[in-house]
């Protein structure tokens, strides 16, 4: 059995040979670090980011806009006694047989052949041009990032490590998500990690419970039950790029585009940029078509993966079942899920008493793990014929880029902290005992949340009483539905007729 998946890799980047940059005689040069980002976007007015507009196939970038509070710093007195960081693999090669991959395949191999005919204009580059991608394994600069966050988390948290424990972190099976595990560790432990930390590798395959992949133990979830986002998408993809299509198809005369193939065009700008430093399909579009490529890849995830899914809470129950469990300091003893209760029933395997948790896992497996958690702030339908709001919460290059991370802190104050508190406060506290909260982080932004759990209140500082979030969650595992959701028989309904989650309730 082939537990890593696969590992091709693609070819190696050649940027100092490849880069373009300066782009014209009125540009000043900015140097790639490590990536060429400085390109001319027709539209980009503010000078913005692209590369921050890409979805899950962004390259990790902190969260811009947070989640509508402020950062608030630790009131005097109070401490932070756990973490448990939740993280994904770092930018990688597309999925083996994707759309993106199978068009690139196909168009490189027309172009060799000659039977693609002539590409002028914006085009040109691409009579030259050939398919070099691997597939699924990091590319270089995801390696950075994980070993970049794992620096980073050891600024943020490395007085927690108890220097005399070895602790138990983990990841899955695949070749990436090992990678992934190891610069991480690398970064916040040092070279020598292995003597820091031990790997626990859960199997992710078919057939295999496995929280941080949860899909694979949840058939519907790869059902037409479940392609409410992918029909959604496709509906604003044959919207937005109708304009891109005419003015491509001009460019190529003998080579016929689709909205389809447009499309995987554009996706191939994020994956070459990650694998060779540079892609000539990034300028091809204009600022507004990125920005409505990102609300292409958010339409998929509301319907594939969060409140507008069937399947939504399901596939992410498992791992909020562990963090339950790890609060309440109790190994599994029973599941109806699909956390590994051979792994999850031991202490050994599954600790209760570190002060430090790193698990690794998918954008995808993320996205149900919050929706799992109940975060309603993220539920909102989003019309597929649009337009984007600027103002929508579920944005997924803000919420699963890649090398995201959710941090989830395990905060003790000697009293009650004020619900209202500012940064400047001088007195942060109220009358009352010793209390426990819990922050949620999402790329290195506080969740609030008081706005999906109204008994946390509405705090300035996004926690909540530890107690109140644990009674809160109580009904999680109900609300799931897993069963029903992974493995019943129920219709396929139009993409928006789903809100929580879950699947429509049985007839009868």
């Amino acid at each position: 059995m082939q537990l890593q998946g696969p590992t091709q890799t693609g070819a190696a980047p050649f940027l100092a040979a490849t880069n373009p940059a300066p782009f014209g005689a009125t540009r000043s040069f900015v140097a790639n670090a490590p990536l060429e980002t400085a390109l001319p976007i027709a539209g980009n007015a503010q000078n913005a980011s692209i590369f921050h507009l890409m979805g899950q196939v962004s390259p990790y970038f902190p969260n811009p806009d947070g989640f509508g509070v402020q950062e608030m710093p630790l009131p005097p007195g109070a401490s932070i006694g756990q973490v448990h960081v939740l993280h994904r693999h770092g930018s990688r090669y597309p999925t083996s047989g994707s759309g993106v991959s199978k068009f690139g395949v196909a168009l490189a191999s027309q172009v060799k052949a000659g039977t693609a005919g002539n590409f002028t204009g914006a085009l040109s580059f691409l009579n030259s041009w050939s398919y070099k991608l691997g597939s699924e394994i990091l590319v270089p600069v995801g390696r950075q990032e994980l070993f970049d966050s794992g620096v980073l988390h050891y600024y943020d948290y490395g007085h927690l490590y108890n220097t005399s424990t070895k602790i138990i972190a983990r990841t899955t099976t695949q070749d990436r998500m090992l990678k992934s595990a190891e610069y991480f560790m690398a970064g916040f432990f040092g070279l020598e990690w292995t003597n820091n930390a031990t790997l626990e590798l859960i199997i992710e395959q078919q057939n295999f419970n496995n929280s941080l992949a949860g899909y694979f133990q949840c058939n519907n979830s790869n059902a037409p039950v479940n392609a409410g986002g992918n029909n959604a998408s496709t509906v604003w993809e044959n919207i937005y790029l109708q304009n891109a299509t005419k003015r491509l198809q001009a460019l190529s005369p003998n080579f016929k585009l689709n909205v389809s193939d447009v499309y995987n065009m554009q996706t191939l700008c994020p994956y070459e940029t990650v694998a060779f430093g540079y892609s000539a399909f990034c300028d091809l579009f204009t600022y507004e078509e990125w920005q409505d490529f990102e609300y292409s890849v958010d339409l998929s995830f509301a319907g594939n993966n969060y409140f507008q899914s069937p399947t939504g809470r399901a596939v992410g129950i498992g791992y909020v079942e562990e963090i339950l469990a790890r609060l309440q300091h109790h190994v599994l003893t029973t599941t109806g899920t699909q956390a590994n209760l051979t792994l999850d029933g031991n202490e050994r395997t599954f600790p209760l008493n570190q002060t430090l948790y790193f698990d690794f896992s998918h954008d995808t497996n993320m996205a149900a793990i919050l929706t799992a958690f109940g975060l309603t702030q993220f539920a909102s339908v989003l019309p597929s014929s649009g337009p984007p709001s600027p103002n929508r919460s579920l944005i997924v290059s803000h919420l699963q880029p890649f090398g995201a991370r959710v941090d989830i802190e395990i905060i003790s104050a000697p009293q009650p902290v004020a619900a209202n508190r500012t940064a400047a406060s001088t007195n942060c506290y109220t009358q009352g005992p010793v209390t426990s909260y819990i922050h949620f982080i999402i790329n290195q932004r506080t969740l609030p949340l008081g706005a999906s759990f109204p008994a946390c209140g509405n705090r300035t500082d996004g926690w909540c009483e530890l107690n109140t979030f644990l009674q809160v969650q109580n009904g999680s595992l109900a609300a799931a539905q897993y069963d029903y959701s992974c493995n019943g028989k129920y219709p396929a309904v139009p993409y928006g007729s789903l809100t929580n989650g879950v699947p429509q309730p049985k007839s009868g």
